[in-house]
């Protein structure tokens, strides 16, 4: 792999595994506040970082070593609130800016895998952050949301409200595979 995609895939993993946590202590604090839905849709988020995060670490096995992950990170939780803002920047800049990059970069060097890897999570971002934002408007009205059941594709990280389709739209995986969080 190119020197600037690897770099860019070992960003992007880290990047990854920290939404992937926080969003999981996001649900917790959620869950406090008797917002069960938005806990519910963090947990479920936070599945789709870890799916992210697997499928970029699995594109760098061919290294061995340590490397430095540059992520962009959103720290200083708080309440429910404050957490769906964090997300929120959190969802924007890999939507507007990270992973619009990745993928250039990845295009311009041919690394098919890479590439593919990236378009998953940039298309799955954007859901995210439409949830988030759902959630946020319910939240600042001191409202749980309304939130059916989400589903989360275990091989790309796909993400949807509403019932599993048959294939996913993004990867073309089977609807089993599909995690349900209701």
């Amino acid at each position: 792999m190119k020197q600037i995609t690897e770099q860019n895939m070992i960003n992007a993993f880290g990047g990854e595994s920290m939404a992937h946590m926080r969003y999981q202590h996001f649900a917790v604090q959620a869950e406090k506040e008797n917002f069960t839905s938005v806990a519910r849709l963090f947990m479920a988020i936070a599945q789709a970082e870890y799916v992210h995060a697997g499928d970029h670490y699995r594109e760098l096995k061919h290294l061995d070593g340590g490397f430095v992950a540059n992520s962009m990170g959103a720290f200083g939780p708080g309440n429910t609130s404050k957490n769906l803002q964090l997300a929120i920047a959190g969802e924007t800049f890999e939507i507007e800016e990270m992973y619009p990059t990745y993928i250039e970069v990845a295009k311009f060097q041919n690394e098919k895998g890479a590439q593919r890897s990236f378009e998953w999570s940039y298309t799955t971002e954007k859901t995210h952050k439409a949830l988030f934002e759902k959630a946020a408007q319910a939240v600042d009205k001191g409202e749980d949301m309304e939130l059916g059941p989400v589903q989360v594709c275990s091989v790309c990280g796909y993400t949807l409200e509403g019932e599993a389709p048959d294939t996913c739209p993004l990867c073309k995986a089977k609807g089993e595979m599909f995690d349900e969080f209701a």
